[in-house]
């Protein structure tokens, strides 16, 4: 008898193909039920709809692309700047050659995105805790001089979203955005030679006070 674990890894692997195959949209969950030889009655006591297939597959995915930003970043002879500067370039390499090479990709991920913002929220607090790494070394080793490591960090990323999944954002060939990625990020470096960007929060309007950036 199969366990749990090797069914629901058998169904992920049977609704990615169809998901890559046919597009999110035209998917059902009879189909994947079909696929993995269950009833549908016997699908919906693993996953409860395809929308949380769909969003066990892309924290998979997302699972995985951490683990090999992990292994960047944590590379030996390099310095703080440069671990970002490898991140970042990383980062958008990784999740730019996702979409580029699977377009069913994009569609499942527009309607996680609109459907369920707290899991985009999730992936989003796991690249901020590598940033805040590179940038607590950066500290340690005296290259940076950064007051509040988790407040920059949230501010780098805001400063590079658009390099993350890049086709949602923008239409510029690759190499157009790895010479913008090239300039945000000497910009961004030169700030935190003296610690300016940890030094003192901007001010807020009371109302967006009230509410994080980001909301796990």
């Amino acid at each position: 008898m199969l366990c749990k674990d090797t069914v629901r890894g058998n169904i992920l692997e049977a609704a990615k193909k169809r998901f890559v195959h046919y597009g999110y949209a035209k998917t059902t969950m009879a189909e994947i039920a079909a696929d993995c030889n269950m009833s549908p009655g016997n699908l919906y006591r693993y996953f409860p709809g395809k929308l949380d297939i769909a969003e066990a597959i892309s924290m998979e995915a997302g699972e995985q692309a951490i683990a090999k930003l992990r292994e960047v970043l944590r590379r030996p002879g390099r310095s703080a700047k440069e671990r970002l500067r490898d991140f970042c370039f990383a980062d958008m390499r990784l999740t730019y050659d996702q979409l580029e090479h699977d377009k069913q990709v994009y569609e499942m991920a527009r309607v996680i995105s609109t459907e369920r913002p707290q899991f985009a929220n999730r992936l989003l607090a796991l690249h901020r805790a590598l940033l805040s790494e590179i940038l607590a070394a950066g500290n340690a080793s005296g290259e940076f001089n950064i007051d509040d490591v988790v407040f920059t960090a949230e501010m780098l990323q805001a400063a590079t979203m658009k390099y993350r999944y890049p086709q949602l954002h923008s239409k510029l060939s690759y190499e157009k955005l790895e010479r913008e990625l090239e300039g945000v990020l000497h910009l961004l470096l030169n700030g935190l030679d003296d610690g300016g960007a940890g030094r003192e929060k901007p001010r807020m309007p009371a109302e967006a006070q009230k509410s994080e950036s980001f909301v796990i």
